[in-house]
Formats: C-alpha cells, sequence, structure tokens
C-alpha cells in the first residue's frame, strides 16, 4: 500500500485516537463486524397534523413492528389474549402494569413471566446491534442488570439459577414495575434505529408542542419541513403574516390551547379586539371545526376571534405581495376588489356575491392597511411569539434537525413537490431576481428560512418564508394559490379549487420520478422518492405508490379532520433490511382503551420491495463512511508496520 506525502499529515492526525498497532488493529476489527450487521430499521412518518396520542402511539409500536417480534417469539405458544397484553405492556409499561395491579393478579407470578418474556423481546430487537451500542441505548438505571439477564441467559444449570436469582430479587425488592419500564423504553428505542418526520407536525390537531417535546428526546432523527412546519418558523422569528396563520389556523380548530398552554401566547389582546369590532357579528363564516368540544360561549368568543384575525392576515400578506413582485402573486390581491356598495368582490375577472361583507376595519381607499388598534394587538402577538421559551426551543431543534429535502440510504425525502413545468420539466423559480430549478432550488429555499429565523433584519428572508407556506411556486406547498379568503367568502366551490403543480400530473410516471432522482445524483435501483403533504383517498381507490413503484405517498390521514375523506388515519414507511414496506393504519381510537383493553391500531403491509439477501449496515450511507474510516485506519497500520509513524 503507498502511502502518499498529503496522506501523511492526516494520519498522524489519525494516530492521536488509535496509538498503537493493537489499537488500531482493534477498531479495523470492530468497524468490519459492524459492516457486517443488519441493516438497522428505519422509520418514516408524515403529515402528523397534531394528533399526539396517534403518532406516540405508532412510534412505540413501531407501525407494528414490536408485534411483530413478539409473533415471532412467541407464535402459538401465547393465547393472543397474552400476546396483546406484553405489546401493550411495551407500550405503556407504566400505565398497563398500574392498571393489572388492581385486577387481583398473583403479582409476584405475573411479574415473574412478564419480565421473561419481555426479555426475550430485548433479546430480538437488540441482536442486530453491537453490545457497545445496546449498552450506550441503556439508561444507568438497571444497566448492569440488564446486560447480565441480556448476555447471560444460557441453558445450562448454573447460568439458569444465576438468572433466575436476579429476577426474584427484582421482584422481592419490589422492583419488578421500574425493571419492565426500563425494558420497554429500550426496546422501543432500539426498535427505531433512525425516524424520519417528512413535514407538517403542526397544525390542526392540538398537541403539536407535545409532538415536538416527544422529538426532541429521540435518540436519532431528521425532519424534511412541512409548509405548516416553515409557517411556525415565520411565526417563531416574527413574520407577521405568519403569526396570523398560525393564530387562525388554532382558532379554526378550536385549539386555543396550543397557543396558550403550549407556548404561553397572550390571546387576551386579541379577543378584547375582536368583541369590540365584531361583538354584533355572528360570524357564522368562522365558526370552528369540531365544535363539539367547546362550549356556546366559547364558540361565539372564537368566531371573532377567528374573524378578527382573518381580516389581519389578508391586509398583512397583502403588503407582503406588493413589496415583492417577483413572488408573482398579485392575483391574491383581494381586499381591493371589494366592492363595499354592492357586496360583491372581483376574483379572476368574475364578480361574486360575499356571504359576509361586514368589514369594519377595511376602507376602500387603503384596504391594506391595519388600524391602530390591529397595529397594537399584532405588536403585542410579535412580542409573544418571540419571547416564548418553548416556541423559540422548538423551532431551533426544527431548523437543526430539519432540512427541505433529504438524501439518505438512496432514497429522496421531501414533503412537497420539486416544481415542474408542463413538459415534466425542472421549472425555474424566480428568487428575489435570481432563477433556481430542482436541486438548487431546494437548496435557495433551505438558506432562506435558516438565514430568515435568525438574520433579524432580513425582511426579505422572512417574506419568502411566509412564501414558501403558500406561495405559486413553493416546493413545501405544491399548488397555484391558497385560496382561504375564497373559502370564508364566497358560496361558488369553483372558486375554492386549488391547483396541484405539474409535479403531482407526472408523479405517476416512472421517468418522471428517475428525472429527480438523477437530479440529486441517486441511481440505484432499489431508489425511491418519498413525500408526505397530500392525502391519499384509500376510499376513491387512490394508491400510495406512484410513478411506478418509484414514488412512494405516506400522507394518508394521520388529521382527524382529513380521515372522513382519506377513509384511514395515516401511512408509514418501514425499510429494514428485508426492505420496505408501507404499512396503512386505521384511526387511533382512544388512549384510555388502548390501554385497558390491550388494544393495537389495526394496520396492513404492503412491501414496496423485498430483498432476498439481507441489507447490511455496509450497504447504507453510514456504512460508506464506517469503509472509508477503515481503509484509513488501514493505512496508518501500515504507517506503524513500515515505521513511517512512531506506535506507542
Amino acid at each position: 500500500m503507498d502511502i502518499k506525502e498529503e496522506d501523511l499529515k492526516y494520519l498522524k492526525l489519525l494516530s492521536k485516537n488509535f496509538p498503537s498497532i493493537g489499537e488500531t488493529a482493534t477498531e479495523i476489527i470492530n468497524l468490519e463486524a459492524i459492516l457486517s450487521l443488519p441493516k438497522g430499521t428505519e422509520h418514516f412518518i408524515s403529515d402528523i397534523h397534531g394528533e399526539y396520542e396517534a403518532f406516540n402511539h405508532v412510534l412505540k409500536n413501531c407501525s407494528g413492528v414490536i408485534k411483530e417480534k413478539i409473533e415471532i417469539i412467541f407464535g402459538e405458544s401465547l393465547l393472543e389474549k397474552e400476546k396483546n397484553q406484553l405489546a401493550t405492556v411495551i407500550y405503556y409499561p407504566k400505565e398497563k402494569i398500574e392498571i393489572i395491579e388492581t385486577l387481583g393478579e398473583d403479582m409476584e407470578l405475573w411479574y415473574k413471566k412478564t419480565i421473561n418474556r419481555i426479555l426475550k423481546v430485548l433479546q430480538l430487537v437488540s441482536s442486530k446491534y453491537t453490545r457497545s451500542k445496546v449498552l450506550k441505548a441503556m439508561t444507568k438505571d438497571f444497566s448492569y442488570i440488564i446486560q447480565e439477564l441480556l448476555y447471560e441467559r444460557g441453558e445450562e444449570k448454573n447460568k439458569k439459577d444465576y438468572v433466575e436469582g436476579i429476577i426474584n430479587t427484582i421482584i422481592e425488592i419490589n422492583r419488578g414495575k421500574e425493571f419492565i419500564i426500563n425494558v420497554s423504553n429500550l426496546i422501543q428505542r432500539l426498535v427505531i434505529d433512525n425516524l424520519h418526520i417528512v413535514g407538517d407536525i403542526y397544525d390542526r390537531g392540538p398537541y403539536p408542542h407535545k409532538i415536538m417535546d416527544r422529538l426532541m428526546g429521540y435518540h436519532n432523527i431528521d425532519i424534511q419541513w412541512g409548509n405548516h412546519d416553515i409557517l411556525w418558523v415565520g411565526a417563531a422569528c416574527g413574520q407577521k403574516a405568519c403569526i396570523a396563520n398560525a393564530i387562525r389556523i388554532c382558532l379554526r380548530y378550536s385549539n386555543k390551547e396550543i397557543l396558550e398552554d403550549g407556548y404561553g401566547i397572550n390571546l387576551l389582546p386579541l379577543a378584547t379586539l375582536a368583541m369590540e369590532l365584531y361583538g354584533q357579528d355572528e360570524c357564522k363564516r368562522f365558526k370552528p371545526k369540531l365544535k363539539n368540544k367547546i362550549d356556546a360561549k366559547d364558540l361565539e368568543l372564537i368566531s371573532k376571534m377567528h374573524k378578527a384575525i382573518s381580516i389581519i392576515q389578508f391586509k398583512l400578506e397583502g403588503e407582503i405581495i406588493k413589496r415583492n413582485p417577483t413572488f408573482k402573486m398579485e392575483d391574491r390581491l383581494v381586499l381591493n376588489k371589494i366592492d363595499l356598495k354592492t357586496n360583491q368582490v372581483e376574483v379572476e375577472g368574475e364578480n361574486y356575491p360575499l356571504l359576509d361583507s361586514y368589514f369594519p376595519t377595511i376602507s376602500e381607499e387603503a384596504p391594506y392597511e391595519l388600524t391602530f388598534k390591529e397595529k397594537e394587538v399584532l405588536d403585542g402577538l410579535v412580542r409573544s411569539f418571540r419571547n416564548s421559551e418553548k416556541l423559540q426551543e422548538h423551532i431551533k431543534f426544527l431548523l437543526e434537525k430539519g432540512s427541505v429535502y433529504l438524501k439518505r440510504n438512496s432514497n429522496l425525502l421531501f414533503h412537497g413537490c420539486i416544481p415542474l413545468d408542463e413538459k415534466g420539466g425542472f421549472r425555474e423559480v424566480d428568487i428575489f431576481g435570481k432563477k433556481y430549478s430542482g436541486k438548487r432550488l431546494l437548496e435557495r429555499c433551505d438558506q432562506l428560512c435558516r438565514e430568515g429565523y435568525y438574520d433579524d433584519k432580513n425582511v426579505q428572508a422572512r417574506d419568502f418564508i411566509w412564501y414558501l407556506w403558500c406561495g405559486k411556486d413553493s416546493s413545501l406547498f405544491g399548488k397555484d394559490k391558497m385560496k382561504t379568503f375564497e373559502r370564508y367568502f364566497l358560496e361558488d366551490k369553483k372558486t375554492h379549487k386549488e391547483k396541484y403543480d405539474y409535479y403531482y400530473n407526472f408523479s405517476n410516471t416512472k421517468e418522471a420520478a428517475n428525472r429527480i432522482l438523477n437530479e440529486f445524483g441517486i441511481k440505484d435501483r432499489y431508489a425511491h422518492i418519498i413525500n408526505g403533504h397530500v392525502p391519499v383517498k384509500v376510499k376513491k381507490g387512490e394508491s400510495p405508490i406512484k410513478g411506478e413503484g418509484k414514488l412512494l405517498l405516506i400522507d394518508g390521514g394521520f388529521s382527524r379532520a382529513y380521515q372522513d375523506t382519506t377513509g384511514i388515519a395515516g401511512y408509514t414507511l418501514i425499510f429494514n433490511s428485508r426492505g420496505k414496506r408501507l404499512v396503512c393504519h386505521e384511526p387511533f381510537e382512544n388512549l384510555k382503551n388502548t390501554i385497558e383493553k390491550c388494544l393495537d391500531i389495526k394496520s396492513t403491509n404492503e412491501i414496496v420491495d423485498y430483498r432476498e439477501i439481507k441489507l447490511k449496515v455496509r450497504d447504507t450511507d453510514i456504512g460508506k463512511e464506517l469503509e472509508s474510516q477503515v481503509k484509513e485506519l488501514k493505512k496508518l497500520l501500515e504507517c506503524y508496520k513500515k515505521g513511517m509513524i512512531k506506535s506507542n
């Protein structure tokens, strides 16, 4: 092996970490062994939309993988109800054990059986990892004990007595519950090696803040931003139109608690303004969805607040559009086309009657100008969003772990689309005077999002964050326009229609999918584009598999608001050593019944690609990095042997 002079400096630095022949050889052996292990499981989830309980359950059961492991181990040796109970204990150990304690069970016997069973599950899920990696995944509590039980479960009598002695002692000193909780959490951690969130954590559902808390504690995660996520990035950095949109959506879905309890946003000034402006207005068009969960008094207040912030939003958006001509969104300037005398509005060259024409803050002379009180309320909201420690913590995490797109293990992940033209080519998009398309477009969008959040003075970048939420060439939005005004104020359904990007016209062609993958340097025969964003209407016969198998659409309807349309409650994707499979989920009932009755989300699997020969770590991106490290370590070993670098 020839060692080049320019490599020697690097190898001398490397020798500080591996200062001897023995240590270098040991690391080479260790890395080569890791490369031969089965590929870890990747779990893909998209369009969670604040549905914390359903999301948390899918995360805990790894889209049914834990149940599969239980079936592999116990098969017909356990009754179905015993396997269901074991699964529920692994998902919700503390809660389930507390229920079992009230049922008159012989708890000593129950603990003994359950600990033995749960350790078998741990043995199986940990078998694809090194002992070192499993150890790092453990908490300090019970770490030594778990190692002993995991790696010393031999068949010879002495070892059996040793294992039984440990388990009996755990039970005798009343640590059975804590031990099972610890092992269950370890199983949940090991069963997923890498979690991919393909966009839209926020909006519609009630608990996006809880989802973010959960993700922040996760061991290996990446996020591809959706347009609903980027809206909250804009809101967190004080972009006023983003703030108005975020509040409007929370009110539309009766989710004030996200703002007030989750993020400490003060909505009292907005409520006061709404009652002052719309006290005598029924605000019928602004009644929130999911009205059954709020009383009549709150319903009235939320409706008025909803209208107040919507009008503020339309004004703010008009100002953004006027100061950014490259956005080409002049057709969204609607307030100046309202005729208050005839109660009509001109939209796309045609006049329509307004369903609601009470606009006390819109003047004919300056329709986009905020009143003094609207400005005052908005300024307070900006301060509240920017000073919310919890929100800033969440958004910084979203930026740290997130991106517009990700290439991972020959897959291309992005939430919405790649803007295409009518011929299926990459559409050029003008961003502040420069044109971008394909990969460069997504990279520029990613850069501007970060600039907008971190640079207080970069108004353009902050306007662009809003544009990514709803702009005609936004890869995160993927439609020609967002018809919010029309849906509130016009009855004619044709005015509500939003046209999807040409990307979706070509999504069923293998040629277009391969062209996109090639644009990002991906040419593997098993490569896939993985998207969210567009709900798959299963009950209308739609399939999540597009592009002749090259594109996987995993938004099936986590959001309860969309489940009547989709007919299901979401798709997820599992990619393990045997290939990829889509998992279709039925709606999550509720947490109480799930735990008490040992229920699970009913799911069906669809194989996307199957590998006869198991994928190894060496077949992954991490494997390529490890192989590179092995190559350098072998050079270092050669230098030691030739005396080019002195070994300790």
